[in-house]
């Protein structure tokens, strides 16, 4: 139990010592972040499975990237992410815990129906990779296809796997993959 405790304490700090105004990829698995200080940090995903988020931004992609531990970018898809007033964070996260079956208790669905199914939590305040209409923005929360997000929720690790939201296109290193898996 303490073992487990601890595990948590040490993956909530280096969630938000990852946390980043700026996260700016510079290859398929390295990054760099400059914090609200100007202070800039490269940070190497080399050997970890991990998505990028690009936002629906400009700049941008739109669009999520998984990326095993060889540094292949194997599955892509189209994202919606935080409205204006609601805006998703930039950084470097990890999988805090996933969730199936989910109902936002902040932004509930008046009919009762589940409206976070697939529920990648990558923060304490509950933003989240989930299945979401990607017409229209989110409350902070990452939207993902229908057909998309099943494969993501049962690759992706509690615990191990990365997410890393930026604001800047990262198509330019995951183009050759998709190209090579007749993504479009």
């Amino acid at each position: 139990m303490i073992y487990k405790f601890r595990f948590y304490i040490l993956l909530i700090l280096f969630t938000f010592s990852l946390f980043g105004r700026i996260v700016e990829p510079l290859s398929v698995t390295k990054f760099k972040i400059i914090d609200d200080n100007g202070m800039e940090q490269i940070y190497d995903l080399t050997g970890q499975e991990f998505i990028v988020v690009s936002v629906r931004e400009p700049g941008s992609d739109g669009r999520f990237y998984a990326v095993d531990r060889d540094g292949v970018v194997w599955w892509t898809g189209i994202i919606t992410s935080g409205a204006d007033d609601y805006k998703t964070p930039s950084g470097i996260y990890t999988v805090l815990r996933k969730k199936r079956y989910y109902m936002s208790k902040k932004y509930p669905d008046e009919d009762g129906v589940n409206n976070m199914d697939f529920s990648i939590f990558f923060t304490n305040q509950g933003h989240a990779l989930h299945m979401g209409s990607v017409n229209w923005m989110s409350h902070g929360c990452i939207h993902i296809a229908p057909k998309d997000i099943p494969v993501i929720y049962h690759w992706a690790k509690i615990g191990e796997t990365k997410v890393v939201v930026t604001r800047k296109s990262y198509m330019p290193f995951a183009k050759k993959y998709l190209v090579k898996f007749n993504f479009r």
